[in-house]
């Protein structure tokens, strides 16, 4: 396959807006490239004196002039005016496709020459300007090649695009079905009136930084409940010895796992199959009464019930992150409907998860084949 510097088929383009100010104004971005700025940040973000934005024609390319080397680039739908901050040219049709082409600068190996090309002193920062652009070796097959290329990697993109939004319906399910069943229960107890015991983890000097070590029993952080998820991977140890005598903060299964420092408000539910393991000061864990409370009903309460959700930005004036603490979450009102039914969620909340989790690993596979298939499109194998 022949392979020339991208200057051979583009020239620049994007004169000033000057008197076009009524047109629509875009951004590009790193997944969904040119969308209506309005639309994508849901405010105004661009300024309301545009006579020096850039003018784009249809079909006109452009990038986020720092960000280019995070895949920001796009090609525009219809005329409109996008920010100073983006760099536009335009590609000569009698040579290259222009699917083909936003395909090859998106790819993996025009990815990994960006860092190349830009300059300035600040990491992932660098602007990339459109000569330097313009050296980047792109390979170029004759335009009935570019297109075969170009709808292959079109349809299979379509299909992790589908996956993608598979997954992204399975993220909102469980909370979709907690509302269903229970948006309008009404609290009924306190956390602390229904917990057999809320603890939070060593503080000061009973455990400092020096004592972690490589391997031992695991202490639990902040890091194990992002995304309100339990991850067992993100984990520091102590010794046994260090942990005879933090005993007394051991998390058991079925615990629910609340951060109260940093990214606080995430919660998670301890599941059953992990070793012995410890919590630290930044981590609340609340056990409960199996008989009386679900442990995966609670968590969800607290991150969705409306009473409870109330509670907590009410005590901590609208930012959880900013001020959660023991206290609020002993008194955070949540129902107590019959033990069937928060059983009858969890299960259901389980079974979504097993199809959430399936399908990530789905995803992550047609992610590889993907690319993969876009490393034999630009060299010649596909």
């Amino acid at each position: 396959m022949r392979t020339v510097p991208l200057g051979e088929v583009i020239t620049a383009a994007g004169q000033r807006a000057g008197s076009h100010k009524d047109l629509p104004v875009y951004s590009v971005t790193k997944h969904a490239g040119f969308v209506p700025s309005l639309e994508y940040f849901k405010k105004q973000v661009f300024s309301r004196n545009v006579k020096d934005y850039r003018l784009v024609e249809p079909g006109d390319f452009a990038y986020a002039t720092i960000h280019l080397d995070e895949g920001s680039v796009g090609i525009a739908p219809q005329r409109g005016l996008i920010s100073p901050m983006y760099t536009v040219f335009r590609a000569d049709p009698s040579r290259v496709d222009p699917k083909y082409l936003i395909r090859f600068l998106k790819s993996p190996l025009a990815l990994a020459h960006y860092p190349q090309l830009g300059k300035g002193a600040i990491h992932r920062r660098k602007a990339i300007s459109l000569t330097a652009l313009s050296t980047l070796p792109a390979p170029l097959p004759p335009l009935p090649e570019q297109r075969r290329i170009a709808a292959i990697l079109d349809q299979a993109d379509a299909l992790r695009a589908k996956r993608g939004q598979v997954l992204g319906h399975l993220d909102t399910l469980t909370e979709s079905i907690f509302q269903e069943m229970f948006a309008s229960e009404p609290s009924t107890a306190k956390v602390e009136e229904i917990a057999t015991q809320i603890r939070t983890g060593p503080f000061g000097s009973q455990l400092l930084h020096s004592e972690f070590v490589d391997e031992g029993i695991a202490v639990l952080g902040l890091d194990n409940v992002v995304s309100n998820e339990f991850r067992w991977a993100e984990r520091r140890f102590v010794t046994p010895a260090k942990y005879e005598q933090l005993k007394r903060y051991t998390v058991r299964s079925g615990d629910v796992l609340i951060s109260i420092m940093g990214t606080t408000g995430r919660c998670v539910v301890v599941p059953d199959d992990i070793p012995t393991a410890i919590n630290t000061k930044h981590i609340c864990a609340v056990s409960v009464d199996g008989a009386r409370l679900d442990p995966a009903f609670l968590r969800a309460a607290f991150l969705w019930h409306p009473e409870a959700r109330e509670h907590l930005r009410s005590q901590t004036k609208g930012s959880i992150m900013a001020g959660l603490n023991m206290g609020i979450i002993k008194a955070m009102p949540v129902p107590v409907p019959p033990i069937d039914r928060q059983r009858e969620f969890a299960e259901r909340a389980r079974r979504v998860t097993v199809a959430r989790t399936s399908a990530t690993a789905t995803l992550a596979a047609e992610d590889e084949l993907f690319a993969s298939l876009q490393a034999r499109a630009f060299d010649g194998r596909l």
